[in-house]
């Protein structure tokens, strides 16, 4: 409907002008003394037109002359844009092929493009690290120091090289600039355990594993397993030193005191600082919440002192144990230690026996043997004690 229109249009004004023409008999008289020039009005409008299209045509030649050098410019910040993001692109996915050489090289080019710096230095770092080029993955990194946009992104990557590296002091240089910024995301707590982890600062991993933990960041068996090298190597260091023991165990949180390794440990150190009846009474209470035979083994490594009436409340405890657990193993062998121990030979040889006749743990049964091979020497039972010391020795 349009193109109707239009030539419609064309063909109207063709007819007026051709009627106009036809009908103007007018003319134009141009003097110039001594000169006079006469033109018809056709002629002089024809040459008008001409002159004005001229002109328009001179004035737009020189608007695109002046025009022309920023359009050159404009033309290569366009093709040198294009370049550069074509090679980030390019860079990314090389980088994700494991085409790290490819990936460095357009992380170069890319780099020349000051919208796609800071990226591609990125890049280019995590493949000359991929590389093994540290020169040129610490080159990459410091071409960043003074772009503040890329400030976090560039301390997060160095943490991360340098925790894979177990630069660890680097590390640990780079998480305190990191932590000043407030920068305290998941990621960036991951990289940190991982650092703290390799500094042995087990405060900090307990504090970190427990801040990941309450957000599902971490593995359970992960966060189970890092807990017990902590609390092993914080219980360890300060076993010689009641107070320092007390100070660390109040430390510990309340749901944290169960956990059977952790209440082994702590027992362990509290026992080797000379606080015997701590060390059983937080064991009693691990037992009561959650009952494993690690805590079982330690209270009978915990025993108290001969006629005291702390082993006699061990042997009360166990009795009390046993009658929710009548059949494990480690249960009946503490008790039958601990009676041995309070010289009850009768119960003590009851439940040493039930030991050495039920159980196929070699371990167990090795220590019982001992137990009985003991107690029948105290007892005068030479070739008792003779037979229970052969039986140990095989077991073994």
């Amino acid at each position: 409907m349009r193109i109707f229109l239009w030539f419609f249009g064309l063909f109207a004004s063709a007819v007026g002008l051709a009627v106009l023409v036809r009908y103007n008999v007018s003319n134009v008289v141009i003097f110039f003394p001594p000169y006079r020039i006469d033109f018809s009005l056709n002629f002089f409008l024809l040459i008008l037109f001409l002159f004005l299209f001229v002109m328009y045509l001179i004035i737009r030649a020189v608007d695109t002359a002046r025009r022309l050098p920023a359009q050159v410019t404009e033309y290569r910040r366009k093709k040198r844009e294009n370049e550069g993001n074509r090679a980030l692109r390019e860079a990314i996915k090389a980088l994700f092929e494991g085409r790290f050489v490819q990936a460095e090289k357009s992380a170069v080019i890319a780099q020349e493009l000051p919208e796609n710096a800071g990226n591609a230095a990125l890049i280019g770092a995590r493949a000359a690290h991929s590389l093994s080029q540290t020169a040129r993955r610490d080159a990459f990194l410091a071409s960043l120091e003074k772009d503040e946009s890329f400030r976090t992104a560039r301390l997060m990557t160095s943490l991360e090289f340098l925790v894979r590296d177990h630069q660890t002091r680097g590390a640990l240089e780079v998480l305190n600039e990191l932590n000043a910024s407030g920068t305290r995301h998941v990621q960036a707590q991951r990289w940190a355990l991982k650092a703290q982890q390799q500094a042995k600062n087990w405060d900090e991993v307990l504090k970190l594993v427990q801040s990941l933990d309450k957000h599902h960041a971490i593995k359970p068996v992960l966060a189970d397993r890092l807990r017990e090298l902590a609390y092993a190597d914080l219980f360890v260091s300060g076993s010689h030193d009641a107070e320092r023991v007390r100070r660390l165990w109040q430390k510990v949180p309340e749901a944290d005191r169960v956990r059977p390794y952790i209440a082994v440990r702590a027992a362990k150190a509290f026992t080797a600082a000379g606080l015997g009846d701590e060390a059983r009474d937080l064991l009693a209470t691990a037992i009561q919440s959650d009952f494993d035979d690690r805590l079982i083994h330690a209270y009978r490594e915990a025993a108290a002192e001969t006629g005291t009436e702390a082993l006699l409340k061990q042997i009360e405890n166990c009795e009390t144990w046993m009658q929710a657990h009548p059949s494990d193993p480690e249960l009946i062998l503490t008790l039958g230690a601990l009676c041995f121990k309070e010289k009850l030979w009768g119960k003590a040889q009851n439940n040493l026996d039930r030991v050495i006749y039920n159980q196929e743990d070699r371990a167990i049964a090795r220590e019982a043997h001992l137990l009985l091979a003991q107690l029948h020497e105290t007892l005068g039972h030479a070739e008792e004690a003779a037979k229970h010391y052969k039986a140990s020795a095989l077991a073994a």
